[in-house]
């Protein structure tokens, strides 16, 4: 595993890189620099508790801090970058640490103790990337989240450095051991929500630090794509376990997806087949493949599954000539990873903007774009059975196809996906998940 060393020793390559692109942006607006915002805290609705802190992403590719509300990052063409650090004198709550870390020697810090005091700091015309906050007008910006500037942003973020690829790799083995000790603590007989427990524990991350809710299902809940209830009741029967669940490193995210069967059966032969099937759309991960691609083989994949398990009674080809796939795998095969789960970008034609929208069959998948170099995706194929699609299948005349009773035996089960997130390269795939898991053995 890359340890912090290695990747602080990446760093300012990864900054020189920015540089570039910082300087290509800017010269899309003609703006002498580019400040980038963290943000700042969101309080309740009538409430004066805010919100938990998470920093925008543009923040955090040029500064590897997430806690920093009311920072600033000041990008100059052919000038080392400016960390506007706000550190407020306060007695009420914990001050952001001061920084540290030898990823400092490729900035320079300037701390202040209000964020108004950053202004001064700010050259006038400057272009500025973030939300809103108060007194925003009284910084001089040229323009505020312009289009063609965060269009070359967006579209360069999805090709990593190897100063990302190295705080990827972190992220995973911190996310596989998790996923590891979530494993244990299902077949001990914990809640759901003991498993959530275990899996904090075990990543070192609090409920804010994680990249996403954590998605822990057991049985029936499988089959709810975003389940987050997080049950304190221990079910009679346990029968499966689908746990979609990250952890971060510096800001970047791992998103991993298990399933697990309580028992041998029909259950388990499915996800053995499912997760066989997997690996197999992951080695298509490669520089040049258009993503779209995949999701099509995905298809052809679980019409095979349905088919060989006995779940519909056509062939593969009438499968996928009716969608009858669509039913049991809803959702698209994945999508970007980086600074965010969803990373930007997916739908963006190229580095001037305009949207490649996916097909209307096909609209929850979130990546339209050709594969690069060094680009990092999710591969997540599923099949679940979801009693809304089950019953509009029965209306449409698709369920003539479907053996209605291997869905009844499957039903309490949920759902089964697997998910890993892996590099394309021009000599193949790099699967950080299973890689991760491997060093754990």
């Amino acid at each position: 595993m890359d340890d912090a060393t290695t990747v602080d020793g990446l760093f300012s390559q990864h900054i020189a890189h920015l540089q570039g692109v910082a300087q290509a942006a800017l010269d899309a607006v003609g703006a002498p620099a580019l400040v980038v915002g963290a943000g700042f805290p969101k309080y309740r609705f009538l409430d004066d508790q805010t919100h938990p802190f998470v920093a925008n992403p543009h923040f955090q590719w040029w500064v590897p801090v997430g806690h920093a509300p009311g920072s600033f990052v000041l990008v100059r063409p052919g000038q080392r970058p400016t960390v506007v650090f706000h550190q407020p004198e306060d007695y009420w709550h914990k001050p952001p640490e001061s920084l540290q870390g030898g990823w400092l020697e490729a900035v320079d810090v300037v701390v202040i103790r209000r964020p108004a005091d950053a202004r001064q700091h700010m050259p006038s015309g400057s272009a500025y990337v973030g939300e809103a906050f108060d007194g925003m007008d009284d910084f001089g910006f040229a323009s505020h989240n312009a289009p063609p500037l965060l269009a070359r942003l967006h579209w360069a973020r999805a090709r990593k450095t190897p100063y990302e690829l190295a705080c990827m790799r972190i992220a995973a083995e911190r996310g596989a051991r998790a996923h590891r000790t979530a494993e244990q603590a299902f077949r001990a007989g914990a809640s759901e929500y003991g498993i959530h427990l275990a899996y904090l524990a075990a990543c070192g991350h609090t409920e804010a630090g994680l990249p996403y809710p954590n998605i822990i299902a057991l049985n029936e809940g499988s089959a709810i794509l975003h389940y987050t209830e997080l049950s304190s009741d221990v079910p009679t029967e346990r029968r499966s376990f689908l746990i979609d669940a990250g952890a971060q490193f510096r800001g970047y995210a791992c998103d991993i997806t298990r399933s697990y069967a309580a028992k041998p059966g029909a259950y388990a032969e499915l996800l053995t087949a499912l997760d066989e099937a997997e690996r197999r759309l992951c080695d298509l991960v490669r520089a040049g493949v258009h993503y779209p691609a995949i999701h099509a083989q995905a298809h052809r994949e679980i019409a095979g599954i349905l088919v060989d398990h006995g779940i519909v009674r056509c062939s593969t080809e009438a499968a996928l000539e009716t969608r009858l796939t669509s039913v049991f795998f809803p959702h698209g095969i994945g999508h970007l990873l980086g600074l965010q789960v969803h990373d930007i970008g997916g739908h963006q034609t190229g580095p001037e903007g305009g949207t490649t929208p996916p097909p209307a069959e096909d609209r929850y998948l979130r990546l339209t774009r050709t594969l690069e170099p060094s680009t990092v995706v999710t591969i997540e194929p599923g099949i679940y059975f979801i009693d809304l699609l089950l019953d509009a299948a029965r209306q449409d005349g698709r369920g003539r196809d479907i053996d209605w009773g291997a869905v009844e035996r499957l039903k309490p089960f949920g759902g089964v996906r697997v998910e890993d997130d892996v590099v394309a390269t021009a000599q193949g795939p790099e699967n950080l998940t299973r890689d991760a898991f491997a060093r754990l053995a």
